[in-house]
């Protein structure tokens, strides 16, 4: 069975695109990235998949469940983290937790403590006494408290800072190696390279690339770094060219070959090429990949 199984779910909200013919396959047991810039649909089809939006067209199912007709059920196995997450004021920590603990009918509120206390967040303190950070520290409690079988996370990191976002894979990877199912959406290219092993792209509402997140990186593009040259090239194949006094740093499309002969009789010292980093060939799906 799929984690999450979506065949052209697509969601407008009137004439406006939210998302079309998205298609997704995630498999039980799996760290799968969803990525994108802001706007191009992750927290649509989130909320989508949730229950939470009826989509215009398309299927899908979580854990097996219709995501129309099964939504509540869909919940109770799910541990969900908005990008914002909202809370009643005036309630503790530990009150909001308790809530979250009998809504899903659940008796894990020393497991939700026991999560404060590695978060370092103070369960007595009054929610809108919290900053930002911790209060997203109060969204991943909620979400893990309960131990789902399948996390979904809608930009769970953004707001903490480098300590706790360690603290937090270091969590979400033991849940995962235990056999739990983990989809988060980011935008921080770095997260997905490091932590997932499988991705999907979406830009504009579409899906434009979904495999391992080793072969995204395979887009056949080398990172060229040039010293010594007096001007810049004009070949076709460069994007993102960096100037740095006499050096040349960019990104090359094409074959060796191809480098090699559109070389020839440019005025360098010195020439490097390597792979170049996952951030930087994501970032080819973000700018302008052909979709898939």
């Amino acid at each position: 069975m799929r984690a999450i199984e979506t065949k052209e779910l697509t969601k407008y909200y009137g004439k406006n695109r939210g998302i079309e013919n998205v298609t997704l396959n995630v498999s039980e047991g799996d760290f799968f990235g969803f990525i994108g810039p802001n706007g191009a649909g992750k927290s649509t089809t989130i909320r989508t998949l949730l229950g939470f939006l009826s989509p215009t067209s398309g299927t899908g199912a979580v854990l097996g469940r219709d995501i129309v007709k099964e939504h509540l059920a869909v919940l109770k196995d799910v541990g969900y983290l908005p990008s914002e997450a909202a809370f009643y004021n005036g309630m503790r920590v530990r009150e909001i937790l308790a809530l979250s603990a009998r809504l899903r009918k659940t008796d894990c509120l020393a497991e939700g403590l026991s999560l404060c206390e590695k978060f370092s967040l103070d369960p007595d303190r009054k929610v809108d006494q919290l900053s930002l950070g911790n209060r997203k520290k109060v969204g991943i409690v909620c979400a893990m408290q309960h131990r789902p079988k399948l996390y979904i996370l809608d930009e769970p990191t953004s707001g903490l800072d480098p300590l706790m976002q360690q603290v937090f894979y270091e969590l979400l990877s033991e849940r995962n190696k235990e056999g739990a199912t983990v989809f988060l959406s980011s935008h921080v290219l770095s997260e997905i390279s490091r932590y997932c092993r499988h991705a999907a792209v979406i830009r504009e509402g579409r899906i434009i690339a979904a495999d391992s997140v080793e072969n995204l990186g395979h887009t056949g593009t080398k990172k060229v770094i040039l010293r010594g040259a007096s001007r810049d090239p004009d070949f076709p194949g460069i994007r993102d060219l960096v100037r740095e006094n006499d050096t040349l740093r960019f990104l090359y499309t094409g074959s060796a070959p191809s480098l090699v002969a559109a070389l020839n009789g440019f005025p360098f010292e010195d020439l490097t090429v390597a792979d170049p980093e996952l951030d930087e060939v994501f970032l080819h799906f973000y700018e302008g990949g052909e979709t898939k």
